[in-house]
């Protein structure tokens, strides 16, 4: 058998350190990015999707804990907030026709924003949850932390509310272009303000993964999606409690 002293002592050097973190999840995502672009940008083969299960599956060959990973891996997770603000780039190109849209736009975030929280909560009820997982699903379809946050401030469970975040994010991103398909929907500007709105961060990368428009339509829906839920949903919440739990 070969030896490879060179990667061995990569390897003993990268364990050592936080490195290890940040190496692993840039590997795993060009890896996710190779298979999604040899699946011909199928949305089946999410880039998000594939890179989080070969993360999953090192951590839990290695036995690695994820704090000890996600001291490397924090280095990503604070150029989240420049990333988000930088979106606002492709939103100033669009403001003709934002200003054009406004009142449609308004209707469909208001829409999209409070049917999200209220189908969660009711769902999760419907099928024998608690009240507290009711809470816990209600803002799936905001970002990460501002989900978080609301979950905390309903009463339900943080962490839980995080990967329910997740899962929906990346169940819009794969299944997005084929309801809107099934449903007629052609418009970029529709297409990406939607996706923005019902699955965050992560429909917004697949909308930029279409077009430039797509994404920055993604982007404010986003935006004001996130801002939208951390009002309504400590009001709707409650009441879908009192009349359905």
């Amino acid at each position: 058998m070969p030896e490879f002293p060179q990667l061995g002592a990569l390897w003993v050097y990268l364990a050592a350190s936080p490195l290890l973190g940040l190496t692993l999840t840039l590997c795993a995502y060009l890896a996710a990015q190779w298979i999604h672009l040899r699946c011909r940008a199928s949305p089946l083969a999410n880039p998000v999707a594939i890179a989080i299960a070969i993360v999953a599956a090192v951590l839990t060959l290695s036995g690695m804990s994820y704090q000890r990973y996600f001291e490397g891996a924090q280095f990503v997770h604070f150029l989240l907030g420049p990333a988000t603000v930088a979106l606002a780039i492709p939103l100033a190109r669009q403001m003709p026709t934002l200003r054009r849209t406004f009142l449609p736009l308004t209707a469909a975030l208001f829409a999209g924003s409070a049917g999200a929280i209220v189908s969660s909560a009711l769902l999760v009820l419907m099928l024998g949850g608690s009240a507290t997982l009711a809470a816990t699903a209600a803002p799936k379809s905001a970002t990460t932390p501002i989900a978080m946050a609301v979950a905390e401030r309903l009463g339900g469970v943080p962490a839980l509310t995080a990967i329910l975040v997740i899962g929906t994010g990346i169940f819009g991103a794969v299944c997005a272009r084929f309801l809107f398909e099934r449903m007629g929907v052609h418009s970029h500007q529709v297409r990406g303000f939607a996706l923005g709105v019902a699955s965050h961060g992560i429909g917004t990368a697949r909308a930029f993964q279409v077009s430039p428009e797509m994404g920055a339509f993604a982007g404010l829906g986003m935006g004001l999606n996130g801002v939208l839920t951390a009002l309504l949903a400590p009001w709707l919440v409650p009441l879908v409690l009192r009349l359905f739990a």
